[in-house]
């Protein structure tokens, strides 16, 4: 993996009144290049052909277009130095390891806004569940296959993202029935009745605060429809579709906070100086009003799409409009005026 330090040289070598914000050409991007043209910054977006006519509806939000065949190109020299010459801070979104491979973006020359290390962490589902509980975050039971059980639980296959490669078992028998002898890396947890809540969190090095910015319910393909067709004849899936707004009862958000605060705490133990700028908490809100934190994604989600004028949380930071995108650019102009870059940039 490539050290903070030779980030830092990069860094030291890059015109810092001339930054331009870079993106690949998916997930989140739009709201990211709007959020940078909001704060004044330059933009790149990095876009393989196919994905280029869509997003050139939009030639006010992009300075330039760099083109690669695949997206792997964007680990080429070639392509490398083009980005450094345009003084390039890349923003990490849920696409790019899956897009470009861990390790591209582990070696990646080039600094990235927030933490490489707590993405790795992410992309092992073993690792992420192991930071959570060190974070002393509740989170759901888990089971193993060498032990018997008999209650309703979620399995979660190797490689499972966006809410595929997931399924719902009834005891161990049915468990194993459906692996079909397929039983490497899975996790197994308890299944949760109670509500989908993810919180989207800002944390500020150059501030030196944590920001709740929003929070959304993911609508997952067949799975939130199961209600108008009887259970026996569907196999629900989890394929997220897309987002709804959330806003929560007044009471939890001091859980919220404190668990974005464990969190933040946690990863310090992960990489030097800790996470950096946006990540998600995702949970269910269970009927005691308890909350269970089932994963957590340590970039910016695509929840935060539906908050491109600011959510009802970033307004009472802000008093302006504040999404996502946008507060990543404020950041990056922050530390700039603080001479800070290295603190956000890994």
């Amino acid at each position: 993996m490539i050290s903070n330090t030779d980030i830092r040289e990069i860094i030291s070598n890059y015109d810092t009144e001339d930054i331009h914000i870079g993106v690949l050409a998916s997930h989140s991007a739009l709201q990211i290049l709007y959020g940078a043209k909001k704060e004044g910054l330059k933009t790149i977006l990095i876009s393989i052909p196919e994905r280029e006519v869509f997003y050139n509806n939009f030639p006010h939000l992009i300075d330039k277009t760099l083109v690669v065949d695949r997206w792997k190109d964007l680990c080429k020299d070639d392509v490398v130095r083009k980005l450094q010459e345009l003084n390039t801070i890349l923003v990490p979104h849920g696409s790019m390891v899956e897009y470009i491979g861990s390790e591209c973006f582990l070696n990646l020359e080039l600094p990235l806004f927030g933490s490489r290390k707590i993405m790795e962490v992410e992309a092992d589902p073993k690792k992420k569940m192991n930071l959570l509980r060190s974070a002393g975050i509740p989170v759901p039971r888990e089971y193993s296959l060498d032990e018997n059980f008999d209650d309703l639980v979620i399995v979660k296959l190797p490689g499972a993202k966006g809410g595929r490669g997931y399924f719902i078992a009834k005891g161990k028998e049915e468990v194993m029935k459906k692996l079909n002898n397929n039983v490497k890396d899975v996790i197994i947890q308890e299944y949760l009745l109670g509500v989908r809540a993810y919180y989207h969190y800002f944390y500020s090095p150059v501030l030196r605060r944590l920001e709740i910015l929003g929070m959304d319910i993911r609508y997952e393909s067949n799975a939130d429809s199961l209600g108008r067709v009887p259970r026996e004849y569907i196999e629900p899936t989890f394929t997220v579709v897309g987002n709804i707004p959330l806003v929560l009862r007044e009471s939890l958000l001091p859980k919220v906070m404190e668990y974005g605060n464990r969190f933040v705490n946690a990863t310090l133990t992960v990489e030097n100086g800790g996470i950096a700028g946006p990540f998600c908490l995702e949970s269910i809100v269970k009927e005691n009003l308890s909350i269970v934190v089932f994963e957590f994604s340590g970039r910016i989600v695509a929840g935060t799409n539906i908050y491109v004028n600011g959510s009802p949380y970033s307004w009472l930071y802000w008093d302006e409009p504040m999404s996502m995108g946008r507060r990543i650019a404020r950041e990056v102009i922050l530390a700039r005026q603080k001479n800070e870059l290295n603190k956000i940039l890994r």
